[in-house]
């Protein structure tokens, strides 16, 4: 067997992890709002047609912030239809998706659902069809205390106190071909600045995204975030990445690989930030929010046969395997190593729509291969951020050459003395004999030892076999004189989480 070791050293300080790093998404899109959070005839909805046990598992994963309404939905969004008496709004054709939108879930019921699963709110403004002031009329609305037009409207339509939204994303996607007023970098740079501006001049307490680019295979990549932070710098706070995995033509090796790609990405654009702020003479530093991230190709070409103007149909239903979980375990630790400046992050999406939870119309709901790797990562990977030394064999693959097999990073818990190492096996066959060195954080035991492993993998979650992937509790390993000794298996993500003797 093949051995690696992994060196922890408290001094390999990151950042202070961001809780928002584990946000999430959901958009007017296939069944994520109707028939996914909302159901009104479902015998476990409660009182304001919310799906309880929907609740309960988005509770579990402890999102703190969720990004709403979209998406390319937004694109084509007039708030105002989705607030106000339900009986008054009106049904409008979405061109995003090409589905009929019926405007019983607005701004107003999102947020007590919100209130439900115990997250914040991320609200995205239209900046296709519309522009800066129908987003400083949503910010007033939203945020002004009273005695002014729209927030009067806000608390006649019974809402007497500010919803006080404090992340807000300036469009979305707006140099994709396919979104609703798609702009050059310029155009949008332009509107993202006058925007900004007329936004903060109501709220200056608000935090504002720019939109990065839609992906990094572009064609206008890294020249779209120079042209529109050189316009835009001063007034946002971040600018935000996308990009979704796919398995198509590639090997599962590669594939597990992934996270390189997110890597690379994430030091690009900071790379293009701290350009753009050194060529303004700028002490302001721009962070990221990789605000929608996930796997996404399973239902790609099915969804192409959707008939168009439905309500709510099943649409972006992608069945997450064994293998998929991998991949986002590695994506996770990847976000985490670059928490110094990724701040926000939104796997998208939350409930139906390539979800970790998925619903049956009238059934129970469950949790996907993908729901695990998030679960413990969110709730145990709050804290510090350590960089982890890694010696492990190399291997190349179709896409990439010298890859570790290891991918980690550990995180302190400095309120509760605990040291928690989320470590991925990327190889397909080999296990590694692993020798973890803890002597700077002086730990006095191993207390939870936690691996997804040993499925095939195309192994999938369903209705009908709900816990056929889930996690498997192992045996926890011996401390001794600061080392730990363990096999990490192929194939395989996972967390082991250290009690240490003393506060840090």
């Amino acid at each position: 067997m093949k051995k690696a070791n992994l060196i922890i050293d408290r001094l390999n300080y990151i950042s202070t992890i961001d809780d928002r790093i584990y946000g999430s998404f959901i958009e007017h899109l296939g069944r994520a709002v109707y028939n996914g959070i909302y159901e009104p005839d479902h015998p476990l909805a409660n009182s304001k047609g919310f799906r309880t046990d929907v609740i309960e598992m988005v509770k579990k994963l402890q999102v703190p912030i969720i990004r709403y309404p979209g998406g390319n939905f937004v694109s084509g969004f007039r708030w105002e239809d989705s607030v106000g008496p339900k009986e008054l709004r009106p049904v409008k054709l979405d061109l995003a998706w090409f589905t009929t939108e019926t405007n019983q879930v607005g701004l107003q019921e999102f947020s007590e659902w919100l209130q439900e699963v115990d997250s914040d709110l991320m609200l995205a403004v239209n900046l296709g069809t519309r522009g800066a002031d129908a987003a400083r009329n949503l910010v007033e609305y939203c945020n002004h205390e009273g005695n002014s037009y729209w927030s009067d409207l806000r608390i006649s339509h019974g809402r007497k106190q500010p919803y006080n939204v404090k992340t807000w994303c300036l469009g979305n996607e707006m140099d994709g071909p396919w979104q609703m007023g798609s702009k050059t970098p310029y155009e949008y740079g332009r509107l993202a600045k006058e925007t900004a501006k007329m936004m903060k001049w109501v709220d200056d307490s608000i935090e504002l995204v720019a939109c990065g680019s839609s992906n990094t295979m572009m064609p206008t990549f890294a020249e779209w975030e120079a042209v529109v932070l050189e316009e835009a710098y001063d007034h946002v706070d971040y600018i935000s990445l996308h990009n979704y995995w796919s398995k198509i033509g590639l090997d599962t090796q590669s594939y597990l690989a992934g996270g390189l790609i997110m890597d690379d990405f994430i030091q690009s654009v900071v790379a293009i930030c701290d350009y753009v702020k050194a060529k303004k003479r700028s002490k302001k530093k721009i962070n990221l929010s990789f605000d929608e991230w996930n796997v996404w190709y399973h239902t790609k070409e099915s969804d192409k046969k959707i008939e168009h103007w439905l309500q709510a149909p099943p649409r972006v239903e992608d069945i997450f395997t064994f293998e998929d979980a991998l991949l986002v375990g590695g994506l996770l630790i990847s976000l985490l190593k670059h928490s110094d400046r990724v701040k926000i992050a939104c796997l998208a999406q939350l409930v139906n729509v390539i979800a970790p939870i998925m619903t049956t119309i009238g059934g129970d709901a469950y949790m996907q291969t993908i729901y695990y790797p998030f679960y413990y990562t969110s709730v145990y990977g709050r804290g510090d951020a350590i960089r982890v030394n890694i010696e492990a064999p190399k291997f190349d693959c179709k896409e990439y050459t010298d890859v570790s097999m290891l991918d980690s990073v550990a995180v302190v818990d400095k309120e509760k003395g605990e040291l928690t190492l989320f470590v991925l096996n990327r190889s397909v066959d080999e296990d590694l004999e692993v020798e973890i060195d803890l002597r700077t954080f002086e730990v006095e035991r191993c207390i939870m030892n936690v691996a997804l492993e040993g499925f095939e993998f195309g192994a999938v979650n369903s209705v009908q076999h709900p816990h056929d992937v889930v996690p498997t509790d192992k045996p926890v390993g011996i401390c001794s004189d600061g080392y730990l000794k363990t096999v990490l298996n192929h194939a395989s993500w996972n967390m082991l989480r250290f009690q240490l003797k003393e506060e840090i």
